[in-house]
């Protein structure tokens, strides 16, 4: 979270995108426990609407990108063996680019604090307790 925060505080238009229709209950309920730092911090929020989203892929500057399978944790980064393609000034880049601005314009909602303020009471206490466990997970 501090990276994101020094990016996004520093004017760098840092966007996370989660998946709107989750896999597992309890990892959608930990992954909102953090919409309220996020949005604090400067960094806009998507949910990807029309399904569940598995994509790792990350641009920046309009000339770099990263695409793979790796989750940005402990378990993803050091005991699986995840991998990713990192690129540099290539040709896909401006697709890569194009792809995101669909997916914002046409796919995602961007979560609000009205948003954070209309979640159930029990999707607030889940979130609490699961913060707990949230290294685990």
């Amino acid at each position: 979270l501090c990276a994101l925060e020094l990016a996004a505080k520093s004017g760098v238009d840092v966007r996370i995108v989660t998946p709107h229709i989750p896999d597992k209950w309890y990892i959608q309920c930990l992954t909102r426990s953090y919409y309220l730092e996020l949005l604090n911090m400067g960094v806009k929020v998507y949910e990807y609407v029309p399904g569940f989203i598995h994509a790792k892929t990350c641009l920046s500057d309009d000339k770099r990108a990263v695409v793979g399978t790796i989750n940005f944790d402990y378990r993803s980064l050091y005991l699986h063996f995840e991998d990713a393609c990192f690129m540099q000034d290539t040709a896909c880049i401006p697709d890569i680019k194009a792809d995101f601005i669909d997916l914002f314009n046409n796919k995602c909602h961007r979560i609000t604090y009205e948003d954070l303020r209309n979640l159930s009471f029990a999707s607030r206490f889940c979130s609490v307790i699961l913060r707990i466990f949230a290294p685990m997970l």
